[in-house]
């Protein structure tokens, strides 16, 4: 389906809507070979007011060989080698016998089929084939077209039953588009061509590419999230015919036969029923409709079967009813995108006739004349309608009125009616073939292998990277001592002597019995060569890490006498009992590196050394982190004094002595002096401000 998108999808720029065409795509693969006719048109459509064309594909037929192939082409040059070796070596040797050599054979076979394709002659080699033997030949393309001279006849079977049964001629069809790798063939071209009545065969499409882009288009033009520029019509067809069979009690002659449910090429998605007399529980069968095409893996047409029950119960339940006609059962199905068929719902019909009682309207009328105001009055239970009417003549006379009644009696009768009830049914899927759940002891058993094999895997990926890794430690210790003059510094030559030895011994082991060995074989002998050259390893990188961590060390050292005079100036609120810890480590410290220097001077290069320089930075860590700690200590917050209680007593006495002189006083004395005792609180309230 997605090659005849991915070639509509070259021709989004082509109009189809004055000439529409047929196009039969030929694909061989590897295993397998078919022909596809699809037919190209358009139609019209509205689009914001306006008629445009759209371009549309419609898959009319599909044949094709599951059996036949680009192996098949390559198994009768790997038959023809194989039977060229045996006679070169001779003494009843069989190179069909080891798989090995076998699957040499046909790996470099491949590449000779790909070389003939562009020449007339081909080489072929192998080295080792078969017994440490080498095996050299070649072919030529002529040879290579008479050992398959009965495959090119084959390969033209899906092509002549799509034009059989399409009813269509040669001439009518419009171009032909080979895909797959075996289409590269000359003979294969040249049988198409022959048969096609044509010069030259159209190659616009790689397999790969169109497979992959006219699916994500297939998609894209299905989905509702996303907008194409153009529209696309797609109408796909069903690869396969399905057939019906019913199986219970009380079934009809016509209904329990196997009868067609879905036609080959049937328009994908589909929605079809059937309904026939049944009041028993029954059976459904699906199958294919042809044994001769079954898609790959099958074994049997069936491929699905399905129980419906309730139906009896349902019988039963409405048996006594008067029913009008049989009980009938519906079945639908659907066929999907994908070709597939399911039964989705079950349903019974019961149609029933029972008496059943209808209301119905009697109306009566009376009419009485009298010589008073006419007065009417009708009753229908719902309303009440008075008029009155007097007539006054000329001659002062009354005229004559009528008075009429109409009344209503609602009366019950009985009407025969037929009623139809729909019952749903219970459907239990019982599928068989390859799509059959498996059972639980079957699920476990598979889960159980699946298992092992994934131990086995984990274990062959760890055998080849510890094989890897201790091939690379030897070959790279030897040449670290090859070309660095500074390994003599850190070992002794018996030591260097004595490890190169074992380096050689499981080198050559390595390549003997080591080809076989197991993952824990190998971790056992580079962890003994580890334990040799670890230690020489680690002295060598000491030489150089050492002086470096030493010299850190110093630098900071200096840092951190520089760090407490800052804090001295600038940090005077750090207790003085953390700076002294931090100048006591800072001190410590010195004196160790001092202590460890001289150890090491005293202590040769290729024997353990006195420190290491990851013991170096271990203490400047630790110190660094302690006059981070103290360095984190924060200001502390000014303290603020309020007023005393001896303060506000001495003020308020103040006040009362001036009372007490105003009252003797004159009123304007009294004002002065409340005037000064204003200012004087004034005085006093700026006192306390200041404070």
């Amino acid at each position: 389906m997605s090659i005849p998108v991915q070639h509509c999808s070259m021709g989004f720029d082509k109009d189809f809507s004055n000439e529409s065409r047929h196009i039969i795509f030929y694909d061989m693969g590897t295993s397998s070979t078919y022909a596809a006719l699809v037919y190209f048109s358009a139609y019209n459509t509205k689009e914001f007011g306006k008629t445009v064309s759209v371009n549309q594909f419609q898959v009319k037929d599909v044949r094709w060989d599951p059996q036949l192939g680009g192996q098949n082409l390559e198994l009768r040059l790997v038959e023809h080698f194989a039977d060229e070796f045996n006679k070169q070596v001779g003494n009843g040797v069989d190179v069909r016998k080891s798989p090995k050599a076998m699957a040499k054979l046909k790996k470099q076979v491949k590449r000779t089929k790909e070389i003939l394709s562009a020449n007339k002659m081909a080489p072929i080699s192998v080295e080792s084939l078969y017994d440490d033997r080498d095996f050299r030949s070649t072919i030529t393309r002529e040879k290579f077209e008479e050992l398959c001279e009965d495959l090119w006849e084959k390969s033209l079977i899906p092509l002549k039953e799509v034009l059989k049964y399409s009813s269509l001629k040669v001439d009518e069809i419009y171009a032909v588009e080979l895909i797959g790798g075996a289409t590269r063939v000359p003979k294969l071209q040249a049988k198409l061509q022959e048969y096609l009545g044509r010069k030259e065969l159209d190659r616009h499409l790689d397999a790969d590419e169109a497979i992959v882009l006219g699916a994500a288009l297939y998609a894209a033009n299905l989905s509702d999230g996303i907008k194409l520029n153009r529209k696309l019509g797609m109408i796909d067809g069903s690869t396969y015919g399905f057939v019906l069979e019913l199986d219970g009690p009380d079934l009809q002659k016509e209904d329990s036969t196997r009868q067609t449910l879905v036609q080959r090429m049937k328009k994908l998605p589909s929605k079809m029923f059937r309904s026939f007399i049944q009041s028993k529980d029954f059976e459904v069968t699906l199958a294919y409709e042809s044994e001769d095409l079954l898609p790959p893996g099958a074994t049997s047409p069936v491929f699905a079967q399905y129980s419906v029950s309730s139906l009896t119960e349902t019988s039963e339940k409405y048996a006594s009813r008067n029913l009008s006609s049989p009980i009938k059962a519906s079945l639908h199905f659907s066929l999907s995108r994908s070709g597939v068929l399911s039964l989705d719902r079950a349903d019974a019909f019961i149609e029933v006739s029972e008496w059943v009682e209808v209301p119905k309207k009697n109306l009566t009328t009376q009419e009485n004349s009298t010589n008073v105001a006419p007065n009417i009055s009708t009753e229908t239970g719902a309303q009440n309608t008075s008029k009155e009417s007097n007539g006054n003549t000329d001659d002062g006379g009354n005229s004559n009125s009528s008075n009429s009644t109409v009344e209503t009696d609602i009366v019950i009768e009985k009407k025969l009616k037929k009623r139809t009830f729909r019952i749903p049914l219970k459907i239990v899927e019982k599928t068989v073939g390859p799509a059959m759940s498996p059972s639980k002891e079957s699920l476990a058993e598979a889960k159980r292998k699946l298992e092992e094999l994934d131990k086995k895997d984990a274990e062959r990926r760890r055998t080849a990277e510890l094989k890897n890794t201790l091939e690379g430690y030897i070959y790279g210790t030897k040449e670290k001592f090859e070309t660095s003059e500074e390994y003599e510094k850190v070992s002794t030559s018996e030591e260097r002597q004595s490890f190169i030895g074992k380096l050689d011994e499981v080198q050559e082991w390595l390549y003997t019995d080591g080809e076989d060995a197991t993952a824990s074989e190998f971790q056992e002998r580079l962890d003994v060569l580890k334990a040799i050259g670890d230690p020489i390893f680690f002295r060598f990188k000491e030489l150089t890490a050492r002086p470096e961590a030493v010299e850190h060390a110093r630098k900071y050292l200096v840092e951190v006498q520089q760090i407490l005079r800052g804090w001295e100036s600038n940090k005077p609120w750090i207790p003085k009992d953390r700076t002294d810890e931090v100048a006591s480590d800072a001190d410590k410290l010195k004196k160790w590196l001092e202590e460890k220097e001289d150890a090491q001077k005293k202590t040769p290069a290729h024997s353990k050394p006195a420190f290491t320089s990851d013991e170096v930075f271990g203490k400047v860590f630790d110190l660094e982190d302690k006059v981070a700690s103290v360095n984190r200590i924060p200001k502390p917050k000014p303290k603020i004094e309020k007023p005393t209680s001896n303060e506000t007593e001495s003020s308020g006495e103040k006040a009362k002595d001036s009372d007490s002189s105003s009252d003797n006083s004159s009123q304007d004395d009294q004002k002065a002096g409340d005037s000064d005792d204003s200012a004087n609180e004034k005085v006093e309230s700026a006192g306390h401000d200041e404070l």
